[in-house]
């Protein structure tokens, strides 16, 4: 099948065109590449043979520099065993059999199979190879191509730094967003680690860096954990965006949709990793259309997340259109709708990481969008707490309130009770609303009187209350003074009343007694002609005296 030359665009190396034929009883390698026959097909696709054993062989090489060492590479793929013979131009065959295990031995980065073909003074003229037992899935040998040590190195560097990139960025944004969300505690954050964890699993088993470190595995095995990783990628991308949006958003069929994509992905993938190659081509089939669905489900969400105009929705469409773009045409290359390209064999990595900044910018957003929502409940909730402790008419502190900051307040504490005198009077002069202005004008009165860390409150129609440390008493003929000087409406004169107690203020007992010896003080002073201060013993004081 002749390759085309886009279809090697992401590998090194020349590309190699080749022809297939069905392996049948009687045909050798020695045959084969001394007459090609007839038999072999160069115009059908190769995922159109099926699965079995095949004969691929090349056209007829070009002159290639001798001076260095060649090697020939193809993609990584599921058979059991790949042999290659190489015609040189004096007639000798080299013979090199990759076997599963020989596979991962031999794997490079980009999951790219390289065999060193062996050093000779004649160029190599013609490669054959025999494949044994391929499941076909996208082809039987693909990406084939013929490159130098020169050639090979490099693509190992750029790969690796590509790699290496990725997966650096991967664990910083796992290790930022791990602390976020053990900081916010938002639903979408440890789902956001999950995916970036599997990104990271899927990178390093697709890249070819698992085979490195575990140089004995099966190359199928390999495959496997493919299979897994690309799954729990999947899944758990989808799981993200069911809570990246805002609350209303994922409806109870919208999660129910998320939920049957997601099996449809993880089952196939699971039916890989546990029967393969038992079943192979139809639980890829199912995987592949699992990944249809799964991408066909983000279609309905995103249309919830324009009804609910969410705010989210456009960081969503700028960080997630690539991705999406991409895990689409990859669905298409997986039905064999798309021609084989090594990076976009290879798109998942890239894709996503492209995802995971623009994720991480969208989440920094929605992190700043939370904050700004929290320092608005925040405020809402301080101003609801004044409004449920102030007075609304006089901004003063509620009895309430009052009492419950008044009560265990430490040291000696000294009572001021303020009683305006003959208010019913002030009513029925200049009406109600006037009386309202006089209780606005106490209350200023009484607030510049106050020191720092005075409590004053309006605990009745016309009566207030001031508590201060007796260390830092107020001046009550002050107060006094405050109401003759100030302007009241229409001018009218108003006075008060004022009876004055200090003792402690521990326990709510304290209070009670407390506030009697002020309270009868209060009335001292309205007996005795009111407009003046009656000042009474502190309640321990009365305790003993009666003793």
């Amino acid at each position: 099948m002749p390759a085309p030359a886009r279809a090697q665009a992401g590998t090194v190396g020349k590309p190699i065109t080749l022809c297939i034929q069905r392996a049948a009883p009687g045909i050798t390698a020695a045959q084969l590449l001394r007459a090609p026959s007839s038999g072999f097909d160069c115009t059908t696709p190769q995922q159109k043979f099926g699965a079995g054993n095949f004969w691929a062989i090349s056209q007829p090489l070009s002159v290639v520099d001798l001076r260095q060492r060649i090697g020939v590479r193809v993609l990584s793929q599921w058979q059991k065993s790949m042999t290659l013979y190489a015609l040189y131009a004096d007639g000798k065959v080299a013979t090199i059999r990759t076997d599963a295990h020989a596979a991962t031995r031999n794997l490079q980065l980009g999951a790219i199979v390289h065999r060193w073909l062996p050093r000779r003074d004649v160029p190599v003229v013609r490669l054959l190879w025999y494949v044994e037992d391929s499941m076909n899935l996208r082809g039987i040998v693909l990406g084939a191509t013929i490159a130098t040590g020169t050639e090979t190195a490099m693509s190992n560097i750029i790969l690796a730094a590509i790699y290496a990139g990725f997966g650096g960025l991967c664990l910083a944004l796992l290790l930022y967003n791990l602390g976020l969300a053990r900081a916010l505690r938002q639903d979408y954050l440890p789902l956001y680690c999950l995916m970036l964890l599997a990104l990271m699993l899927y990178a390093f088993s697709s890249s070819g860096t698992l085979a490195w470190l575990l140089t004995d595995i099966d190359n199928r095995t390999r495959l496997r954990i493919n299979y897994l990783t690309l799954a729990m990628v999947g899944v758990t991308a989808v799981a993200f965006l069911g809570h990246f949006f805002e609350h209303g958003v994922m409806t109870r069929r919208l999660r129910a949709l998320t939920r049957i994509a997601s099996a449809a992905v993880a089952l196939p993938a699971l039916g890989i990793a546990l029967f393969a190659p038992w079943g192979m081509g139809a639980f890829d089939t199912a995987l592949s259309v699992g990944f249809g669905l799964l991408i066909l489900s983000i279609i309905p969400i995103l249309y919830s997340a324009w009804r609910h105009r969410s705010p989210y929705l456009w960081l969503f469409l700028i960080a997630w259109s690539v991705p999406i773009g991409l895990a689409t045409a990859r669905t298409a290359y997986s039905f064999n709708l798309l021609p084989y390209n090594f990076w976009l064999d290879n798109s998942t990595v890239i894709s996503m990481a492209v995802e995971a900044v623009l994720s991480s910018m969208a989440i920094a957003y929605r992190i700043l969008m939370i904050s700004r929502e929290r320092d608005e409940a925040r405020e809402q909730e301080i101003a609801a707490r004044l409004l449920a402790d102030t007075d609304p008419l006089t901004g003063l502190l509620n009895r309430r309130a009052f009492l419950h900051r008044a009560i265990g307040r430490a040291g000696n504490q000294s009572l001021l009770l303020i009683d305006i005198d003959n208010f019913k009077r002030v009513n029925d002069t200049i009406g109600h609303d006037g009386g309202d202005e006089v209780l606005r004008v106490v209350a200023r009165i009484l607030r510049a009187a106050a020191t720092p860390d005075a409590l004053v409150a309006r605990i009745g129609g016309e009566e207030f209350a001031v508590v201060t440390s007796c260390d830092r008493p107020i001046e009550a003929e002050a107060i006094l003074a405050g109401f003759r000087s100030g302007r009241m409406p229409f001018d009218l004169a108003v006075t008060a009343s004022i009876g004055v107690c200090d003792g402690p203020l521990a326990r709510e007992t304290d209070w009670k007694a407390l506030y009697r010896a002020a309270d009868r003080a209060l009335f001292d002073a309205k007996e005795a002609g009111r407009d003046r201060v009656r000042a009474a013993h502190a309640p321990q004081r009365e305790r003993a005296a009666a003793a």
